[in-house]
């Protein structure tokens, strides 16, 4: 009941019909961000149970990540066609189904397929979650509904590890993903009990821009895996895979051009507003992955802390985005989209700024305090940027949206972790993680400058 207290006390919901449907959605969220940490912590154990070596059981993360990254637009866009409650439904069953076949499959090969098979539940349960708000809430409410999915999915990506850890402990690696089938069903339930029924767009159910769908999943997938395998060490295939991705992206824009029926009708993004609030969203989940790539070695080698505390000051930032998100809503709906969006901004550069420049001498203290003003700026960002991007939209066009919001924040995530991730490397390789630390948010400060360019030109009117 933690979520309908959360809408309850903070006015979102009026009636039990809206309670319960944001309950779902909100537990939609923790499902399918849950689904991307909580895999993490068990690869040790999986690579013994398996016999495998390291690079064979990362595929069940990447697996997951590479499915959620790959069919986000697509989900959405086809919500947009058949109707988002109705995929949101099949998309619970679908991860429901795959989490069940997970915690028994007998072989690493059928465990990496059906995390995929998950991970294609989970994107269209991120792509239609965020899309269903605007028919489940009123208009003056969205940006505290839009609060409660954040923390939602900061509570999902924070719980992972440290449930994952005890879960194993108990019961075995198989509970890893046995745990989302209650909570699958239970999900499935209240959505069907309590969504309302959303109409799809006449016009656009004539076809599926098929075509163009598995063009843009294969070039985001060559784009991911180029970011991802390696490690950060960019290589031969690295580099091929990059060339693979941008001559996917040119023949996409070829095909939408010709289409009858496009993914992505291209004129969309020359919104100033929706270029504004997808670019800036990319930056800013690139700093935000870069908090959790350096911060372990920068605890552990330069400020000396065991595992344990570690584990403890990493999730610092989770708990500090999940206690922000909803008030954070509530001041996007009293003072608009705009103001807010740059105040997260400045806060996440600030943040930046502080690591960037902090001296070891100032140890923990002086880490945790640039780490919480970091994060509560990321919060802040987030609820008022993904308000700005929904609020607007037409009706038949939510799906989609909500799926290149989805889109550009694992952009987002996968660059940082692989860009941000080399950069700290090859600063710590000869000066130590301190002065990794401080070069990877410089970095991280100036693409915090960028984006509050970007939202600043977002914000203009054409001439």
């Amino acid at each position: 009941m933690f979520p309908a207290r959360l809408a309850a006390v903070n006015g979102i919901a009026r009636t039990p019909s809206v309670r319960w449907a944001l309950i779902a959605l909100s537990l939609s969220m923790l499902l399918s961000s849950l689904g991307t940490s909580i895999a993490n912590v068990g690869l040790p154990t999986l690579e013994s149970a398996f016999g495998a070596s390291f690079q064979d059981v990362q595929w069940i993360v990447l697996a997951y990540l590479l499915a959620v990254t790959t069919l986000s637009v697509g989900a959405g866009k086809l919500g947009d066609m058949v109707g988002r409650r109705r995929l949101l439904l099949a998309g619970l069953a679908l991860f429901t189904a795959a989490s069940a076949v997970c915690a028994v499959a007998p072989s690493l090969s059928v465990l990496i397929a059906a995390r995929a098979v998950q991970g294609s539940g989970a994107a269209t349960m991120m792509a239609l979650t965020v899309a269903l708000v605007g028919g489940s809430v009123a208009k003056d409410k969205t940006g505290r509904a839009m609060g409660l999915l954040g923390t939602m999915s900061a509570i999902g990506t924070a719980l992972g590890p440290s449930l994952g850890g005890i879960l194993i402990a108990i019961s075995g690696w198989q509970a890893l993903f046995l745990i989302n089938v209650p909570i699958g069903l239970v999900t499935w339930f209240l959505a069907y009990r309590a969504l309302p029924l959303d109409g799809a767009g006449k016009s656009d159910r004539a076809a599926f821009d098929v075509a163009g769908t598995a063009v843009l999943a294969l070039t985001l997938a060559a784009y991911a895996l180029a970011m991802t395998l390696g490690r950060g060490q960019f290589g031969l295939l690295n580099w091929g895979l990059i060339g693979a991705a941008a001559v996917g992206l040119a023949l996409f824009v070829l095909i939408e051009r010709r289409a009858a029926a496009p993914l992505i009708r291209l004129v969309l993004l020359r919104d100033r507003a929706l270029a504004a609030g997808l670019t800036t969203s990319v930056l800013v989940a690139a700093i935000m992955m870069a908090t959790l790539i350096v911060g372990p070695f920068y605890l552990s080698r330069a400020l000396g802390l065991d595992a344990a505390w570690v584990g403890l000051f990493m999730a610092v930032g989770p708990v500090v985005v999940a206690l922000t998100g909803i008030p954070a809503g509530r001041i996007v709906d009293r003072l608009g989209v705009a103001a807010i969006s740059m105040v997260g901004l400045v806060a996440v550069g600030t943040g930046c700024t502080l690591l960037a420049a902090l001296p070891t001498a100032a140890g923990i203290v002086g880490y945790t305090a640039a780490m919480v003003i970091l994060t509560a700026g990321y919060a802040v960002f987030q609820t008022a940027n993904n308000t700005g991007v929904m609020t607007d939209v037409s009706p038949a066009q939510r799906g989609l949206v909500s799926g290149l919001l989805t889109l550009s924040r694992n952009l987002g995530l996968v660059t940082g972790a692989s860009v941000m991730g080399a950069i700290f490397a090859a600063a710590s390789a000869t000066d130590g993680s301190a002065t990794g630390l401080r070069v990877t948010f410089a970095i991280g400060a100036v693409l915090s400058v960028v984006a509050l360019v970007a939202a600043r030109i977002g914000r203009q009117r054409p001439a």
